[in-house]
């Protein structure tokens, strides 16, 4: 299995080598060694969609050089679920397109690919295009799948760190994205699957729960009796809501974190704020994807938010939680971006100073309402904000992690010598160096003796 892209598309992958293990299969870390190979892809940005053509390609062409003429090539994760029809005719080299409705079936379409069968008990199955000179096509449209406390799992994320997807699917209009194109409209886990998911996580020894899905904040809303609206705040007097999980989260026994990522700025609330005080067991570190500040930006990218309600948000979460680290993501040269609107981008960026800070170029993604958009900027002006914007925030983290010298941290330790803090996600966020070993899955306290760059020493 080779999966790209985000931790969403992780988790896919883990549920797919769990239903492949479930049919008696054996995994194997060498690709040259396998009988079926997988490539899950990422379809976000031209550039992701680049690096999974390129893993496809590479596959089949080692295949070739390590003589398994035999070797089965599928195709799974966004790029499949959106396009499999389109790359079924320029990737003839493919022999199964997979979508991400058929996750938890890998192991039956594995067999069915590798003995070329059929298996009419399965309608999902048994509709797949056939195999003729062209690959199978298992991809149905309009996703609804999401996975259950008891959906097998083969984890891919060291032992002690694990990512509970929450929700699947996203409502949101941004004019920039085709996620709810791709992965349908969002769709909330029941509130005891998760918890069950989690306590036997806890029990395992995973000392870190990363909760995901497109829109965390979302979480339980379309469960809701009445609908809830685009722009509605949490409200647990309403039904099940994403503060009512925190705080039944909080009541399981052991020792561990729990991390927000992917929330959307339109649906927090007082209400969540307290809640992430209150709870000692959520990390303090939130992920918050703001996209922009200029009034006029947020409009045209449909963010269903204000400038005002941003700046409002980010106060109210720095008061309200104490040692909180934000993390966000802008995008710079989205179509029609003025040198003024990129300007207040920047004074904003100085002025809120996030502890974790990301910059995208905007990818003018096809079926996207702003890739019909007039005024595209040119990659030149992309290339030059982005850099001008991430040297701000290069002097603000390093700024910042200098003012972390001479305190003690509570860390979790990933190699003997590497850990990361509360502030720290796995793999997009700093680490800190620790100058004596420490057991790895295990929490221990430093002092900080300095800094190097983004990361500290401990």
């Amino acid at each position: 299995m080779i999966s790209l892209g985000c931790a969403k598309n992780l988790v896919d992958a883990e549920i797919m080598l769990g239903s492949v293990l479930q049919c008696g299969m054996e995994i194997t870390s060498r690709a040259q060694d396998a009988d079926v190979l997988v490539v899950n892809t990422c379809a976000f940005i031209d550039s992701a969609k680049e690096e999974s053509i390129n893993s496809i390609l590479e596959a089949h062409q080692q295949r070739g050089l390590s003589k398994r003429p035999n070797q089965k090539l599928i195709v799974s994760g966004c790029m499949s679920q959106r396009f499999s029809s389109e790359l079924r005719e320029l990737l003839p080299e493919v022999d199964a397109f997979v979508g991400l409705d058929q996750v938890s079936e890998l192991g039956e379409i594995v067999q069915r690919v590798v003995t070329g069968g059929d298996d009419p008990g399965r309608a999902s199955l048994a509709d797949a295009a056939p195999a003729t000179n062209l690959g199978y096509n298992f991809v149905t449209p309009h996703p609804s799948y999401i996975p259950d406390y008891d959906t097998p799992r083969f984890r891919l994320t060291p032992a002690h760190s694990a990512y509970v997807k929450i929700a699947e699917g996203c409502n949101h209009p941004c004019s920039f994205c085709v996620i709810p194109r791709m992965r349908g409209k969002h769709r909330s886990r029941n509130p005891e699957s998760v918890l069950a998911e989690v306590r036997g996580l806890v029990k395992e020894g995973v000392r870190e729960i990363n909760l995901i899905s497109q829109d965390t904040t979302y979480y339980g809303m379309d469960l809701w009796s009445q609908k809830a609206g685009p722009r509605q705040p949490v409200d647990s007097s309403r039904g099940p809501t994403l503060t009512a999980l925190l705080r039944k989260i909080q009541e399981i026994e052991g020792e561990f974190w729990v991390r927000l990522l992917y929330t959307h700025p339109a649906h927090w609330s007082d209400e969540l704020i307290e809640t992430i005080a209150e709870c000692d067991k959520v990390a303090r570190y939130i992920d918050i994807p703001l996209q922009h500040i200029d009034e006029s930006m947020l409009r045209r990218m449909q963010r269903e938010t204000s400038r005002v309600h941003i700046e409002k948000l980010i106060g109210k979460l720095r008061a309200g939680i104490p040692g909180l680290a934000i993390r966000t993501t802008f995008i710079v040269g989205f179509p029609g971006e003025t040198e003024a609107e990129f300007e207040t981008l920047l004074d904003f960026i100085g002025r809120a100073r996030f502890e974790r800070l990301g910059i995208f170029k905007y990818s003018q993604e096809e079926g996207s309402r702003a890739a019909k958009m007039s005024n595209q900027i040119p990659p030149e002006i992309k290339n030059a904000r982005y850099r001008i914007a991430m040297s701000i925030q290069q002097e603000i983290a390093h700024a910042i992690a200098r003012e972390k010298v001479g305190s003690e941290i509570k860390l979790l330790v990933d190699q003997p010598h590497v850990a990361r803090s509360e502030a720290d996600a796995a793999d997009v966020d700093a680490r800190v160096i620790l100058s004596e070993t420490a057991t790895v899955g295990e929490f221990t306290w430093r002092k900080i003796t300095g800094s190097r760059g983004y990361d500290l020493l401990a």
